[in-house]
């Protein structure tokens, strides 16, 4: 690290590392009261900082979901103009349980670390937990459940806005939110995005962009960690309702196997590397499946009739329309294969059994052509399957209750599959989709990185996309009407349908935020260096840069 590091940063990775700590003794677990309690411990938290003590206006909180209410803590620090810049961040953590035994330390930083040492010392290790020992015994990683993902983010978020406001006279304006849910549904996110259109009335604000703090992961030695993303990954998880042709298993070839078709539609989908998308030269994942359930809930001899899958599928380009249509093309063709095995084996048993190509409809077709019957009662059973509270935290679990009822609305007669998307869309995000002003807002962010990297003797690369679901997805994006269309109206669930308010504010958006490795996990860390040090730097002289842009 060279010695030309201002007292300003130096107070602000002080501050920063100070704040990581304290929100990540604060547990948040997504869905519990904690999660609840921390909106309200932040809001007191940064309402006890000199800044906001006499300007209590500009902190407030946006109700998200739940009861008790878990809210949406947002702080505005004032300069010059309108001209804001948003700096985001989730608080809400997975689960605590993969601790184990030292579940009780999980959220306190240097007791846990001593104590994974020491669990890690005493016994035979795998590889990854060889490294894990190395890094916590080198220290520059910090441990701690949520601590990378991502509450260090959101203190170098405040670290840098309280170096903002303690700016003589700053230019532009700096709006903070730490949002709840994002490891769920990104509910709080979501609730932000519909309630910034006022917040920039009420305050007259500009929002020239946002800057989301959120973490990924690197298992080198971070030159893929510190990055600026300039996009988010899509995600879609659609579903098979597969529809069979029961028949007693003395006489197989009477009937048409559930199993069968949906055995083809994995083995066509799951891991096809053909699947994936490309774009600025990074490929997607190629889909998973996530979920296969036969749904007979008795035994008996007869074959199953319904079969569910469920996949997650990543994309890098695809639009919504082009990733159902694909969907549904790969589902025809293993239908297809799947009936002309079973032909074939007939065949081999001495039975001649010709059987129908399998019918593929959408969720969109199904509820047509339930309509089409006439029932006069059918529109409000619907409306009443549709609307219905999720019934718990698993959005398949849900969806699939849906569907199943909605089939027997249907009384279709297998083969038959009914596709759709079984829960939240997570919108493909990119800065090229903000065309000129993408452009320059990605010009006054990098305009600093020689700075910063000459600073403390480091790189800070471009990466296209952010391989973890983000809240980016939601903020500054305003969806195409047409696709939210077809996203809507094939999830059967509305309460994993996102319609976005019709004045949804559009800016670009970047993420600059901690690395560490093995988030979610028992080994969680972050790397101390970068994520105390370089990291508040770099988002404040990034926020300033923007701010003080004056694009043509």
């Amino acid at each position: 690290m060279t010695n030309d590091i201002s007292v300003g940063a130096r107070l602000s990775a002080s501050r920063a590392r100070e704040v990581a700590y304290q929100l990540t003794s604060w547990p948040s677990v997504t869905g519990t009261r904690d999660e609840a309690a921390f909106s309200q411990r932040l809001h007191q938290f940064l309402g006890s900082t000199p800044y906001f003590q006499s300007r209590g206006s500009q902190l407030f909180l946006v109700p998200s979901h739940g009861d008790p209410t878990v809210s949406n803590v947002v702080a505005l620090v004032r300069g010059t103009g309108r001209r804001t810049i948003v700096l985001a961040g989730h608080f809400d953590t997975v689960s605590i349980s993969n601790y184990g035994s030292l579940s009780s330390l999980a959220c306190d930083p240097d007791p846990l670390c001593a104590a994974l040492i020491e669990e890690l010392s005493g016994r035979p290790r795998s590889a990854s937990e060889e490294k894990t020992l190395a890094d916590l015994r080198s220290g520059n990683f910090v441990p701690g459940r949520g601590l990378l993902d991502m509450k260090s983010g959101l203190a170098a978020g405040i670290a840098a806005m309280e170096r903002f406001a303690a700016l003589e006279a700053p230019e532009g304006n700096i709006l903070f939110v730490a949002t709840p849910d994002e490891e769920n549904g990104s509910r709080g996110m979501r609730s932000f995005r519909d309630a910034l259109p006022d917040i920039a009335r009420r305050f007259d604000l500009d929002i020239a962009g946002a800057i989301n703090l959120d973490a990924s992961s690197c298992e080198g030695d971070g030159v893929d960690g510190r990055a600026i993303y300039l996009g988010s990954i899509g995600k879609f998880l659609p579903f098979a309702f597969v529809i069979g042709k029961p028949t007693h298993a003395g006489y197989p070839f009477d009937g048409v196997s559930a199993h069968l078709i949906a055995s083809e539609i994995v083995r066509t989908i799951d891991t096809n590397a053909d699947l994936r998308d490309e774009a600025f030269g990074e490929m997607s994942p190629a889909p998973v499946c996530l979920e296969v359930k036969d749904l007979r809930d008795s035994y008996d001899v007869t074959t199953p009739d319904r079969v569910w899958i469920a996949f997650n599928w990543l994309t890098h380009r695809r639009t919504a329309l082009e990733l159902l249509n694909d969907f549904k093309q790969q589902v025809a063709n293993a239908a297809d294969a799947a009936i002309e095995r079973q032909i074939r084996n007939g065949r081999k048993a001495g039975v001649e059994a010709p059987t129908a190509a399998a019918r593929i409809l959408t969720y969109a077709e199904l509820r047509d052509h339930i309509l089409a019957k006439g029932d006069p009662d059918v529109a409000r059973r619907i409306e009443t399957y549709e609307a219905a509270p999720p019934l718990n935290d698993n959005p398949l679990e849900t969806t699939r209750s849906i569907v199943a009822a909605m089939v027997k609305e249907a009384d279709i007669e297998g083969p038959a599959v009914v596709i759709g998307f079984g829960s939240l869309h997570y919108p493909l995000v990119h800065l090229e989709q903000q065309r000129q002003a993408g452009n320059n807002f990605h010009r006054a962010v990098r305009a600093i990185v020689p700075m910063i990297e000459d600073r403390y003797d480091t790189t800070i690369r471009d990466r296209h996309i952010f391989a973890g679901i983000s809240d980016m997805s939601f903020l500054g994006a305003r969806q195409d009407s047409a696709q939210a269309r077809l996203v809507a109206n094939n999830t059967p669930a509305a309460a994993y349908s996102d319609a976005g308010a019709d004045d949804a504010l559009s800016f670009p958006v970047v993420n600059i935020g901690p690395w560490g490795r093995d988030y979610h996990q028992k080994w969680e860390r972050a790397h101390g260096p970068y994520t105390f040090e370089v990291l508040p730097d770099l988002v404040f002289e990034a926020t300033r840069s923007v701010l003080e842009d004056k694009p043509q």
